[in-house]
């Protein structure tokens, strides 16, 4: 097995892991048996746990950011586009531990600004891209104000993971995410985007139930 997919097994292999227990409560010995090596291979690649964390955020945001350009450009329009976003926020959280980015913001700083980055700059720009097209295609109100509303968006996201807001033996992550994003969306349509935006929701339940083998 050449470098290149050494190291990129040991980020999938670790991404799992701080997916699905949190970052703090994974060790390098953890990794290591995850993924049946020595600790000793984990240290050819990485100097220590918090470069592993720093580079499974890069890998996984640039993976997140490949995955929304492509739905991006397969969606018919603002709607569609929404609607196809949900479905990857809802598959997103299913396995994501509430207990990530208070790790990554209290332990892992190099990490922690790396998905600030990513929330400021793309997550943001491509709310506020989808806002005006929209508008634009009279989907969405005209009077919003697209900055305010990208940045109330973005908070909302954060805010989803905060265990003293929403203690994860109460609320299930993706419930959470489902009801701020559907409160989020509802305030910006039109009657014409409500119309639009409830009838994409049916299309993808009857395409889900479809698709989903009968036992």
């Amino acid at each position: 097995m050449e470098e290149k997919d050494i190291k990129e097994r040991i980020l999938k292999g670790a991404m799992e892991l701080f997916l699905k227990y949190g970052v703090r409560s994974v060790s390098m010995d953890d990794i290591a048996r995850h993924l049946s090596v020595s600790k000793k291979t984990l240290y050819q690649y990485f100097a220590d746990k918090d470069e592993i964390v720093s580079t499974v955020a890069e890998y996984h945001l640039r993976g997140e950011q490949e995955q929304y350009d492509s739905l991006r450009a397969s969606a018919e329009n603002a709607i569609d586009e929404l609607v196809k976003i949900s479905t990857c926020i809802k598959r997103g959280v299913e396995r994501m531990n509430p207990s990530l980015l208070f790790d990554l913001q209290k332990y892992h700083p190099r990490a922690w600004s790396a998905w600030l980055a990513h929330k400021q700059q793309y997550i943001g720009h491509s709310v506020i891209r989808n806002l005006k097209q929209g508008i634009a295609e009279g989907y969405f109100r005209s009077e919003i104000n697209t900055d305010i509303l990208a940045t109330a968006r973005l908070e909302l996201v954060q805010l989803s993971f905060d265990e003293q807001v929403f203690p994860k033996d109460k609320y299930s992550l993706a419930e959470v995410n489902m009801q701020l994003f559907d409160h989020f969306v509802y305030g910006v349509l039109t009657d014409k985007g409500r119309k639009a935006y409830e009838k994409y929701k049916q299309q993808l339940a009857a395409n889900l139930e479809l698709s989903t083998p009968i036992l």
